[in-house]
């Protein structure tokens, strides 16, 4: 790799990292069709690789909201604990995936992640209480139940897709467990980090992960993901919803061209 490669990588890593700390999801759209063809990887490779980059990224973005009062460690854990066995089944499917059909199912992906962004700004959540009441949930042990199961089948789709499921997971944080967003983002990124732990092991172990380009794109995520979070826990409640809105407007668009082009 030349010089510029290394400073494509280190810029997509920034712009990575800065869509995780911005709204709490995996930059997997961005870094798998960048590696995938633009570098030549396999989609096994690509999805094994975007699983490590998501891993240190947010780590790094978590730490950040962390340093703010913005994670919710008691509520994230039980979504987490179910999302490492999701991710490690997750992974051994994708293994056993034929090629095509692999690229094929991340299309999929792509478009159901398309949907719900357009979603998320145009349905407010309901109160605590009457979700409560309509789930059933009336006891701490229900909650935790159903955060393990939810968790399990979201590491499901990060071991499968190369996802580490951010979106996902800030969706039911943000509409089941009823968390603020700015603490929603924050746990959601923890949550994505251990569960992209989780499966880019499984991935390392099937020899899916290209160590450099990891660790290249992840250090740009580094600083791409310190500076979104600071900015974004900077900002009202208000603002950052917008903000979230636009970003998902603008991935919902970029997704379609790619699909429509494949």
């Amino acid at each position: 790799m030349n010089f510029l490669t290394y400073a494509l990588l280190i810029l997509l890593g920034i712009g990575s990292g800065g869509m995780t700390s911005l709204i709490g999801a995996s930059g997997v759209m961005v870094v798998i069709p960048a590696l995938s063809l633009g570098m030549g990887f396999t989609m096994k490779e690509a999805i094994g690789t975007s699983l490590m980059i998501d891993v240190i990224g947010s780590l790094a973005v978590s730490y950040s909201y962390f340093k703010n009062g913005n994670l919710d460690l008691k509520r994230g854990v039980w979504i987490a604990l179910g999302s490492v066995a999701g991710a490690q089944l997750g992974a051994l499917f994708a293994t056993a995936i034929p090629e095509t059909g692999l690229g094929s199912g991340f299309a999929v992906f792509m478009v159901l992640f398309g949907v719900i962004m357009i979603i998320r700004g145009a349905k407010p959540p309901k109160t605590a209480s009457k979700t409560d009441k309509t789930l059933k949930l009336k006891h701490d042990w229900q909650r935790n139940l159903i955060s393990v199961a939810i968790g399990f089948a979201l590491g499901i789709n990060c071991g499968l897709m190369g996802a580490g499921g951010g979106i996902n997971f800030l969706l039911v944080l943000l509409f089941v467990l009823k968390l603020p967003l700015h603490k929603a983002i924050g746990t959601s990124t923890l949550i994505m980090a251990i569960t992209a732990l989780s499966g880019s092991i499984g991935h390392g172990l099937r020899g899916n992960i290209n160590l450099v380009v990891g660790l290249i794109v992840g250090l740009g995520t580094i600083i791409g993901g310190l500076l979104g979070a600071r900015f974004a826990n900077r900002i009202s409640e208000k603002l950052l919803n917008k903000v979230i809105g636009c970003i998902f407007i603008v991935l919902g668009i970029v997704m379609t061209v790619i699909i429509l082009k494949g």
